[in-house]
């Protein structure tokens, strides 16, 4: 019999977090590589759980409290094999392809700035990730002055051409 969990993720402001799965204890610094070379600038922390053998809660990245953030996760989560990573000074659209790339890496559940819950089944022989809450409920269909604003939003920040 599974038991269903609601974990909460601390998401600080200013900060994008990341969630996934992926299979091998060298993830951790395949995807410091991926990070690193994508974005210079970018200021992260990597947490990884491991399933088998140590079991331990594997960490990289260039930013301590954010490295302590991803490992404080992965541990509150006790999932096998899943990922967080912690980001600053970059947006997951900087790195999402390249991560895609990593070979280790089997899925993305989230990427995100919103507050982020993690649903979890728990059984007799460890956790599972379900799936992942991004954010809140939406209030309606966008209109067309939420329209207008969410275009010159991205022309604002230069994602889009104007």
């Amino acid at each position: 019999m599974a038991q269903i969990k609601v974990i909460d993720l601390e998401v600080p402001e200013g900060t994008n977090i990341i969630v996934g799965r992926t299979h091998f204890i060298k993830s951790v610094e395949d995807i410091y590589e991926a990070l690193i070379t994508s974005c210079p600038s970018i200021r992260f922390g990597i947490g990884f759980c491991e399933a088998s053998q140590d079991r331990l809660v594997r960490y990289e990245g260039n930013d301590t409290e954010l490295e302590k953030l991803a490992s404080e996760a992965c541990l509150k989560a006790g999932v096998g094999h899943m990922f967080v990573i912690y980001i600053n000074e970059a947006w997951p659209i900087n790195i999402l392809n390249r991560l895609k790339q990593v070979m280790e890496i089997v899925s993305i559940d989230a990427a995100t700035a919103n507050p982020v819950q993690l649903v979890i089944a728990e059984t007799g022989q460890g956790r599972a990730l379900l799936g992942v809450v991004d954010g809140f409920t939406p209030t309606g269909i966008e209109g067309h002055e939420d329209r207008k604003k969410r275009i010159e939003f991205l022309r604002k920040i230069g994602y889009k051409l104007g």
